[in-house]
């Protein structure tokens, strides 16, 4: 007797329950999870200092103790960095894959980080003495240039905008960008400056720099999840979400903000981290489902996770001297992007 036939839209809502629960696992766990990394990368380092000193380092700060102030001047903030850098990362790769229905999609991929470092360059080139809270704004501005000449290339494109038109696009404005902020560096003698940007890393991250970057990153944050929902209709397609009336134009608008303030703010802290908004998003969806009011809060866990776990990485490969974690990322993020590339790319 032949077997009934099981169509693949019934197979996920079967699995729908079980990813929602996975989904409500990392939201009401996730935290711990993050909290034992960070105390794990405040206790990794040249000289490792045990989980007692940190305790205490943490509630009961002695400024006469060097081991205290090392936790407090040097390692806690670079903790919290990597947590922010890899969570806003990782919702600004889930906003965009979510609006443009594009697997492809990734700060990093589109143009967007190289921007920032693009006017950064020109920043420092131009004004030598500009305060690090310019140099935020600046970061934020050169992320909407970098998305800007992308998606402009792609919509004047022959043929309209493809999932790897668009990573083509990226492509060559990132080269483009990259070229010229190195351009920058060698004819005005900033390359030094500069060279902390392009490895990528928050190992020279100061408590005085998360002010500006924190509430960025949680404002970002706060705008993807308040538009999830809508992110979640959009990703059906543009057409279904005006039927349902959605206000489509203003998803856009929002989501463009939302992505603007958290690649800003990572970039401006930690420069150029790839790949953290191109994988971490597929492994979330492929965790907890289709459902970006899931996927946006739980990409950010995962996110900061992953980031921290890098940086540690980055730590240790080459001890004591310190690996750029964008190095690490990429490790991980290279065979994943020409995996999907050669996926979607299938039918060119």
């Amino acid at each position: 007797m032949a077997k009934p036939h099981t169509s693949k839209a019934a197979h996920r809502g079967q699995d729908q329950p079980h990813k929602k629960r996975l989904a409500y696992f990392i939201l009401g766990f996730g935290w711990i999870f993050i909290i034992l990394a960070v105390a794990g990368s405040i206790q990794l380092g040249a000289s490792n200092i045990n989980y007692t000193t940190v305790w205490k380092s943490l509630f009961f700060y002695d400024a006469n103790n060097p081991a205290h102030v090392i936790i407090h001047e040097l390692r806690l903030p670079r903790a919290i960095a990597a947590l922010c850098v890899g969570a806003g990362l990782a919702v600004s790769g889930s906003v965009m894959q979510g609006m443009t229905r594009n697997p492809l999609a990734s700060p990093s991929i589109l143009g967007v980080t190289s921007g920032s470092l693009f006017l950064m360059a020109v920043a420092y080139a131009f004004f030598p003495g500009i305060s690090y809270r310019s140099l935020v704004f600046v970061s934020f501005a050169g992320a909407g240039l970098g998305a800007a000449l992308v998606f402009s290339i792609t919509a004047l494109s022959r043929g309209g905008n493809t999932t790897v038109k668009l990573a083509l696009a990226g492509s060559a404005v990132a080269s483009l960008l990259s070229a010229l902020s190195t351009a920058i560096g060698l004819r005005f003698n900033i390359s030094k400056d500069l060279s902390y940007w392009y490895a990528g890393g928050v190992s020279g991250v100061q408590s005085s720099q998360l002010k500006y970057v924190i509430p960025a990153i949680i404002a970002g944050i706060i705008i993807a999840v308040a538009i999830s929902r809508a992110v979640t209709i959009l990703s059906l397609g543009e057409e279904i979400a005006k039927g349902l009336g959605q206000n489509t134009v203003f998803v856009y608008i929002a989501g463009i903000v939302a992505v603007l303030l958290l690649t800003g703010a990572a970039v401006s802290i930690a420069g150029m981290i790839g790949f953290v908004g191109l994988v971490i998003p597929h492994i979330t969806r492929f965790l907890v489902g289709s459902d970006y009011s899931l996927i946006i809060p739980c990409s950010a866990i995962l996110g900061a996770l992953l980031l921290i776990i890098a940086d540690d990485a980055a730590k240790m490969i080459n001890a004591p001297f310190e690996t750029p974690v964008g190095a690490v990322t990429a490790i991980i993020g290279v065979p994943f992007f020409l995996y999907l590339a050669r996926k979607e790319g299938g039918g060119l």
